[in-house]
């Protein structure tokens, strides 16, 4: 049901006011951050050479610096015969070794999980590249001769993704792994720019997608339901960001895997008048095998059952890298205009930075 309350969505300098540290821009310029990014994959020195032959290939990282991992290895799924795992951890699994190629992603190079994981894939003779902008891992990389792509400044990581999507997948293809990748990622930047009109600051709450859905969200807890392939990473990005950006409690889950479990929490009985409080954001996308399709449709009619919306978001795109970005865009701006419609500053993370300090004392 559209609430009615949330003039503040059709009023640009309410909207602005709201974002001192102008996240909407960082949204906005996704494309720009894609088009810088492959200039930096350009001059990140690196060649098939200095991997050969990986028998399996694992990124390091967490949060906004991981996400990019996780998308990597969503497209490359029917691209590659490697396994690639995408770690969020202190340490490393015990097949990893000196047939394993190493990524280490981490935005300001200070994570300290991801610090303490490579350097277990230093003590394991791992193959290794990294992907920053800087801190404590351009030591690491600068005394062990590990090639660091080298990212700008002045971002929060969740923002950057940009640029720790495209000089990975750019990096797969110097070293032989996949080829003609730059097509794809330059047909996403295209995409990406038409798209972003249609969620604008100045495209009215009525007009605007993702000003409605985020109007749908507010006051309510979020699950987001993805497919196994590409929209599995997608799912979790759009749960970050709703939780980052908005400050705002979601979830996020996968079919088929979430009818083995999930779906029974779905109680009408239990749940009683709590469910109005619940919404499910399903993405959907061409690809979805057709039993995927099938589930969706029936658990969609269940949760309705028990009283809760469920918004379906398709993707849109030629291409599987299209239509990943194309559903992220859209949850980016949804997760902006939700953090208006909550009254908080996008921007800042403050919970996360005081249990950093925690972390230290």
């Amino acid at each position: 049901m559209m609430n009615t309350e949330v003039s503040v969505l059709d009023d640009v300098e309410q909207i602005r006011a709201a974002d001192p540290g102008n996240m909407y821009n960082r949204i906005f310029d996704l494309p720009e951050h894609m088009a810088d990014a492959i200039k930096i994959a350009e001059t990140w020195k690196v060649s098939a050479t200095d991997f050969p032959d990986p028998k399996n290939i694992v990124l390091i990282g967490m949060g906004g610096s991981a996400i990019g991992g996780d998308l990597v290895r969503a497209y490359l799924r029917e691209k590659i015969v490697v396994p690639f795992s995408v770690i969020r951890d202190y340490s490393l699994p015990e097949y990893v070794d000196d047939e394993t190629l190493v990524i280490a992603s981490s935005y300001s190079g200070n994570t300290e999980e991801t610090l303490a994981a490579l350097n277990d894939a230093l003590e394991r003779k791992a193959m290794v590249a990294a992907i920053s902008t800087g801190g404590l891992m351009k030591d690491v990389c600068d005394l062990n001769d590990i090639p660091m792509a080298v990212l700008p400044e002045g971002l929060q990581p969740r923002a950057a993704l940009g640029f720790s999507l495209v000089p990975t997948l750019l990096f797969f293809d110097k070293i032989g792994l996949i080829k003609d990748v730059r097509k794809d990622v330059e047909s996403a930047i295209a995409k990406l720019q038409v798209r972003r009109e249609k969620f604008i600051e100045d495209a009215p709450l009525l007009s605007n997608p993702a000003k409605s859905l985020a109007n749908a969200i507010k006051d309510k807890i979020a699950s987001v339901y993805g497919g196994p392939t590409i929209t599995d990473p997608v799912a979790q990005r759009w749960k970050g960001q709703i939780c980052e950006n908005g400050k705002n409690m979601a979830f996020a889950n996968v079919f088929p895997e979430c009818n083995h479990n999930e779906l029974v929490g779905w109680n009408p009985k239990v749940l009683g008048e709590q469910a109005e409080k619940l919404i499910v954001v399903m993405l959907r996308d061409e690809g979805d095998h057709p039993k995927i399709r099938k589930r969706m449709n029936i658990v969609k009619a269940f949760i309705e059952k028990c009283g809760s919306e469920v918004h379906d978001v398709h993707s849109v795109g030629e291409t599987p890298l299209e239509r990943m970005l194309t559903l992220i865009q859209f949850g980016d701006f949804v997760s902006y205009y939700l953090a208006v419609l909550n009254g908080v500053d996008p921007t800042p993370v403050n919970v996360i930075e005081q249990l950093k300090k925690s972390l230290t004392e």
